[in-house]
């Protein structure tokens, strides 16, 4: 092979890989990548150590179900009224001191553990965090725009989305390896030390506070993001189409009996299950270099929706396991690209005094859409059985999709950063 197709070969690689570029370009970039590494492996460890110990303690699956259900209404409202206090404050302040009581909070379930654990702090401490947390999201997605220049934003975003996804397949086979040698306190006082760097790495940046200001946080500061939304079709659509996809086509409520009834396995049947869209997710992230050429952003949400629902679709007609689990793979795969894209709209296309509130709508979506969509897997399965509710949602999402666009086509058309007071922004190019 000469040199140059070789030279070829190894710039479409790099360009082929997530692009790293605001880490290079950028130190706040730099430290807060730094800081989020550590912290979202710690909460992965730790959504695996809590509901290890409650079952410990209670030996009942329905006390660890109750646990999840205690996160659901602090998340909602550290999203809602988390993006409302990011629009007056400093956004950097914010940050340091929500991840400094996280670590707080952290820091006292590994004291619950070692002084010999009760079970109240097990739900409080998890509840607690889980609100701080989607708090900080909100913040986190307010900051990065004003970090880096526009047309590195999704590139921003795919690295964030790599974190994460590799959060979701280390953190609990970690945190397994923990648990069994040395204990959940040590997962707890892991988690508490991430919290902390985080909020050390996060005094190193210049992030500054909101232009102008915003509101006093309130019911009236909240609605004023609903009302944006209104006329504003690419913000509409980011938004209804993540609903539309986490609601229907998102099966995992359903993992444990088709592991047991169509695959016919156990335990680790079911692991497979849910780490497979992890491991697509990550994959896609990191092979998301890509992603900063794509000028029809709207397009590749809708795309990458439908292939989600087509892979769920695929899954729910019960092929070999092999088969499903890259079925699942892909739809990861499809999944962190339309998150990739949809944080991207959402960022640039509305003002620094409301991407606050508008970010934390978009974290309510995110975290209360698959609740929903256990509740409605589940529903569903009770009327068509386990595979049914797979298939009618798969479709039910692409055929959701589809609508979307017809019924949105300023989001179907959205193809860069629009001015934040256009209501009805133009694309420069035809589907």
């Amino acid at each position: 092979m000469s040199r140059r197709p070789r030279a070829q070969a190894a710039g479409s690689g790099r360009r082929l890989l997530v692009d790293l570029t605001p880490l290079r370009a950028s130190r706040d970039v730099r430290a807060l990548v730094a800081g989020q590494a550590g912290s979202v492996l710690g909460s992965q460890m730790t959504a695996v150590a809590v509901p290890y110990e409650v079952y410990r303690l209670t030996g009942s699956s329905f006390a660890v179900g109750l646990v999840s259900l205690s996160v659901l209404g602090p998340l909602l409202l550290g999203s809602l009224v988390g993006g409302a206090v990011v629009d007056v404050v400093d956004r950097r302040r914010l940050l340091v001191v929500l991840q400094t009581t996280m670590a707080v909070l952290a820091a006292g379930l590994a004291l619950n553990e070692a002084s010999g654990p009760s079970l109240w702090p097990l739900f409080v401490g998890p509840a607690l965090i889980g609100g701080l947390s989607t708090f900080e999201d909100s913040g986190l997605g307010a900051v990065i725009p004003s970090l880096v220049r526009p047309s590195q934003v999704p590139a921003v975003n795919a690295v964030f989305q790599a974190l994460f996804q590799f959060g979701l397949v280390a953190g609990p086979a970690i945190a397994g390896l923990l648990v069994a040698g040395a204990g959940t306190r040590w997962v707890f006082g892991i988690d508490a030390a991430s919290f902390a760097l985080a909020a050390v790495a996060t005094l190193g940046i210049a992030a500054p506070a909101p232009v102008g200001g915003g509101p006093p946080p309130g019911l009236g500061s909240i609605a004023a993001g609903f009302r944006f939304l209104r006329g504003r079709q690419s913000l509409q659509g980011a938004l209804l189409i993540d609903l539309n996809a986490t609601v229907l086509g998102l099966p995992r409520a359903l993992f444990p009996a088709l592991a047991a009834t169509v695959f016919g396995g156990g335990p680790a049947t079911l692991g497979l299950l849910y780490a497979a869209p992890g491991v697509g997710a990550l994959g896609g992230a990191l092979a998301s270099g890509w992603v900063t050429r794509v000028e029809r952003q709207g397009r590749a949400v809708i795309i990458a929706v439908v292939v989600w629902g087509l892979a769920i679709t695929g899954f729910g007609c019960g092929p070999p396991l092999g088969v499903a689990l890259v079925l699942l793979a892909v739809a990861g795969w499809a999944d962190v690209v339309s998150a990739v894209f949809r944080s991207s709209i959402i960022q640039l296309g509305v003002p620094d005094e409301l991407r606050g509130r508008l970010t934390g709508l978009q974290t309510a979506v995110v975290t209360g859409g698959p609740r929903l969509g256990d509740l409605e897997a589940g529903a569903v399965a009770a009327g068509l059985g386990d595979l049914g509710s797979v298939v009618s949602g798969g479709i039910g999402c692409v055929l959701g999709a589809v609508l979307l666009a017809r019924l949105r086509p300023g989001f179907r058309a959205q193809t860069r950063p629009v001015p934040s007071d256009d209501p009805t922004p133009q694309a420069t190019a035809p589907l």
